[in-house]
């Protein structure tokens, strides 16, 4: 059975944050995107909605992270090249966001990670295929 997974990530501007994605490459899928929300497709059953904090705040009890002082969750995409994880580093830095540690070589894997306009941590990282 096939299911989706919806990361969602609260905000301080849902406007902002849209550039900042569309910037990466990733296309807006505007059923699910409002002035509190964008729903960001990062793959046919991945998507990341973009939540206004005062939005999220409704969906939980518990206090809103503050993401650029407090690790929340490191999220992870695979990339079909190291030039591939260097260019969406480089795409994140151009649309606001920033590079989160040097690049790692690790031989049979490449990573790099940045870090959105809120903080939010993304992982980016190529594998060689084994065989």
């Amino acid at each position: 059975m096939a299911q989706s997974i919806f990361v969602n990530l609260a905000v301080e501007s849902v406007q902002k944050s849209r550039y900042f994605y569309s910037g990466l490459g990733f296309a807006i899928n505007e059923q699910y995107s409002n002035e509190q929300a964008a729903c960001v497709v990062i793959a046919d059953n991945i998507f990341v909605m973009l939540l206004a904090k005062p939005f999220f705040s409704g969906f939980t009890d518990k206090a809103i992270a503050d993401a650029h002082s407090t690790t929340e969750v490191l999220n992870c995409l695979d990339c079909e090249s190291r030039e591939c994880v260097d260019q969406r580093v480089k795409l994140a830095e151009k649309h606001g966001g920033k590079a989160y540690r040097e690049a790692k070589d690790q031989g049979f894997m490449y990573g790099h990670a940045f870090e959105d306009p809120d903080g939010h941590i993304w992982e980016l990282v190529y594998m060689e295929a084994q065989g």
